[in-house]
């Protein structure tokens, strides 16, 4: 066994870990969103990344041209609303399920960039795209043509996080890969404190519950879990950047969807119903579909 894995390509080792450290954070993540708020879940998922990126960006100043903070503001406004509706969810769907709407982001990605970038788009990412949104359906089981809050939120976890994957091709022409990650780890940390703030002295809507709520104090093991939280999501970001170092971006991409597995098994585990056949075929297409998309991706 342990020569197996010492001969298993870096990359795919390095993302399989990462996965299952990403699987671990929504786990985390899962037990303390039924506690904490999800805003304040955010918020202490991200403070953890700016504290480490800040001591990056003091040891190594950022090397950039700049020009673009709109956009830059934007895909950090759409990272952390993403974050924050997918923490939501966690406290009220099984895991495996969130973990499924959020990795629906690349068939986004694909979408948005024909539409924004003006890329080509390949019949077969068409085809995975339409499997996509079929395997959202069966995940969803809308009743009749309404989807419920959670789904919805779900499926706007995937959706915020294309328009800020999509918003990264142009920035990088412009930013350093830091003051992109910043611009994320930021917002995240800013907004929900003035979210929090707002929250005690306004009316807040129940459509956006998810967004406003009063700071609770974590006690006792909560600590332990909104520490978890920001370790296992920091350890994931460095595991996912190793293996995209070591292996093809289209390989490393097909192997990140062992997270919705690694996911649904750790849901269980904490109580989260089994799926039953229609759910499990439904994210069967969901990763089919975002297999096609990366392997269309690394043909180009």
């Amino acid at each position: 066994m342990r020569e197996k894995i010492q001969n298993m390509d870096r990359g795919v080792l390095f993302m399989l870990l990462a996965s299952l450290s990403f699987a671990f954070m929504g786990g985390f993540a899962k037990v303390v969103s039924q506690i904490l708020p999800p805003v304040e879940v955010t918020f202490f998922r991200n403070i953890f990344g700016v504290l480490l990126v800040g001591i990056s960006i003091y040891k190594s100043p950022l090397k950039q041209i700049g020009g673009k903070p709109l956009l830059l503001l934007f895909r950090g406004s759409m990272g952390f609303i993403a974050l924050l509706a997918y923490f939501y969810i966690m406290a009220y769907i099984p895991l495996g399920e969130a973990v499924t709407y959020n990795k629906t982001s690349p068939l986004f990605v694909a979408l948005f960039a024909w539409l924004f970038l003006k890329e080509k788009l390949h019949p077969s990412a068409i085809v995975a795209i339409i499997l996509g949104f079929v395997g959202i359906v069966l995940v969803a089981k809308p009743d009749g043509f309404s989807f419920d809050k959670y789904d919805m939120l779900g499926i706007f976890s995937g959706m915020g996080a294309a328009l800020a994957y999509t918003s990264i091709r142009e920035l990088r022409k412009y930013y350093d890969t830091r003051a992109i990650v910043m611009s994320f780890m930021g917002v995240g940390s800013i907004a929900p404190m003035i979210l929090m703030l707002l929250a005690p002295h306004i009316d807040v809507p129940k459509e956006l519950d998810w967004m406003f709520a009063s700071f609770v104090m974590p006690k006792g093991i909560v600590w332990l879990y909104v520490v978890a939280v920001g370790v296992f999501a920091t350890i994931s970001q460095i595991l996912m950047t190793k293996a995209y170092e070591y292996t093809k971006a289209g390989i490393v991409g097909t192997i990140s969807y062992s997270n919705i597995v690694f996911a649904t098994i750790i849901g269980v585990l904490l109580g989260d119903a089994i799926p039953d056949f229609w759910t499990i075929l439904g994210i069967i297409l969901v990763i089919v579909s975002g297999l096609i998309v990366a392997l269309v991706k690394e043909k180009r």
